[in-house]
């Protein structure tokens, strides 16, 4: 895992423009074989960041915990599963002439690639007889999105070789913001401490209305976001020492604040983060559910680095040479010395979180059979959000009492239509599940997506009433 998510971010620094938009929900194991599919399945810590009025309900678990929850996924709109798997499993491998060629085409796309990774380290829940429930939990989450024009792409695997460079003349050059109008690249990894509170509004027989809020502590390990639209250049990174990034000059800088090796993640920014939600139960079948989540800024202040419009630059490099993308797109996006862009230090810079607005319909048939409709809105377009709508269709299905099978529909978020599908042994005080946001996307060789979640430590005790 460590190695995954140093690569993923260093995919990022992919540009000290870094990238990043985050899907729906890797969060856990169960929401996952739904599709993202939450707001109003989510109980317990599960509720933390996706719909906090959730912990008021009734009928949810008394002391729930989880120790090492994971998700994962990666996924292109334009490559192949076999590219796609080259990227994850044979990064030394070169690449000739004719590779370069076929991924500076196939890399031109608004979705060339999506990674997310969320990790729960630790989360705890305690229900409050006839009040509601607190929650807490360690998160890690990372998130990231590269969409490159052509421009952007044939730098990026031809390098000096790449079209626009011929007959290349610095006073006839265009401004970046010309050349590569369109291109995206986002980044954030976020170390969440989070702390969630749920409670009951209105109890009657037939209505529960419960209402609930969320706070985090964010540490930043890292951000990285370059857009080019509209005529302007925005890019702005701020990565770990962790890292080892080679600053060159610009360390030496006295405006630089440079941030030296330490412990740790050796974070670099912080910030404080708010979720807010309601959860409505209309008789025993239906529930609904509406949540605003992210509100809240982060403050970067290490190793922070800004670019504006320029005029383009040729490098002195052929471009990326091996699979390993991230780490060689990094060489040309980046502060270094054969970078596209000429960053400045900075301070401090202030980034609002991504934040999104959440809203679901849910009907319980049956203690053995629930399904549920989802919608997440992006509310800004900042790194770490998803880049549009998303809607999914989940169900849970439990065909004996130790078996819930998960599967729905999902799209957008930066995806096709995908197919999930989750497995959970489930008994009265304990879970373990494995899932996948996309069967067919594990499988079909056009639009790959490759994901995992899974959870074997999630142990509830006792039910509210």
């Amino acid at each position: 895992m460590p190695r995954l998510l140093k690569r993923s971010l260093l995919a990022a620094l992919l540009a000290l423009p870094g990238f990043g938009w985050a899907q729906n929900e890797l969060s856990n194991f169960t929401a996952t074989g739904r599709g993202g599919v939450s707001t109003t399945f989510a109980t317990d810590y599960q509720a933390i960041g996706i719909n906090p009025g959730n912990l008021g309900r009734v009928g949810g678990a008394r002391f729930a915990f989880t120790i090492g929850e994971f998700g994962a996924g990666l996924g292109s709109q334009s490559l192949t599963r076999t590219q796609l798997r080259k990227f994850i499993y044979q990064a030394n491998d070169k690449l000739t002439l004719a590779d370069k060629q076929v991924l500076a085409r196939q890399f031109t796309s608004n979705n060339a690639l999506n990674l997310n990774v969320d990790a729960t380290s630790l989360a705890v829940s305690l229900a409050v007889p006839g009040v509601g429930s607190v929650a807490i939990s360690n998160r890690q989450r990372i998130s990231s999105h590269v969409g490159l024009n052509k421009n952007a792409a044939e730098i990026a695997f031809l390098g000096k070789d790449a079209p626009i460079f011929q007959n290349y003349n610095i006073q006839t050059a265009p401004l970046l913001s010309e050349a590569l109008a369109g291109t995206e690249l986002q980044m954030a990894w976020l170390n969440e401490f989070n702390l969630a509170l749920g409670t009951r509004l209105i109890d009657l027989p037939l209505v529960q209305l419960s209402a609930g809020a969320g706070y985090r502590y964010i540490q930043g390990v890292g951000i990285v976001d370059l857009r080019v639209s509209g005529g302007k250049v925005e890019a702005y990174g701020s990565m770990s020492p962790l890292f080892k990034i080679d600053y060159g000059s610009l360390a030496t800088n006295p405006s630089f604040n440079l941030r030296q090796r330490a412990r740790g993640l050796q974070p670099v920014g912080e910030g404080h983060g708010f979720d807010l939600g309601l959860a409505l139960e209309a008789g025993k079948k239906l529930r609904l559910g509406a949540a605003v989540t992210d509100l809240g800024h982060m403050t970067w202040e290490g190793n922070l680095v800004t670019a504006s419009d320029q005029k383009l630059k040729r490098l002195r490099s052929t471009g990326i040479s091996s699979y390993d993308f991230f780490q060689e797109a990094a060489q040309i996006f980046s502060a270094g010395s054969d970078s596209l862009f000429q960053y400045q230090p900075s301070q401090t810079r202030r980034a609002a979180l991504p934040a999104k607005f959440r809203a679901g319909a849910g009907l319980r048939i049956s203690e053995y059979f629930e399904t549920g409709l989802d919608v997440t809105l992006p509310l800004n377009k900042v790194a770490g959000n998803i880049p549009a709508p998303f809607v999914g269709l989940g169900v849970d299905y439990k065909p004996i009492r130790w078996l819930r099978l998960s599967s729905g529909l999902s799209t957008g978020a930066g995806y096709s239509l995908s197919v999930p599908l989750g497995l959970t042994l489930t008994s009265s005080i304990y879970e373990a599940g494995i899932s996948t946001r996309d069967v067919a996307g594990l499988l079909t060789k056009e639009n790959p997506y490759l994901s995992v979640a899974a959870g074997f430590l999630r142990f509830k005790f006792g039910k509210e009433q």
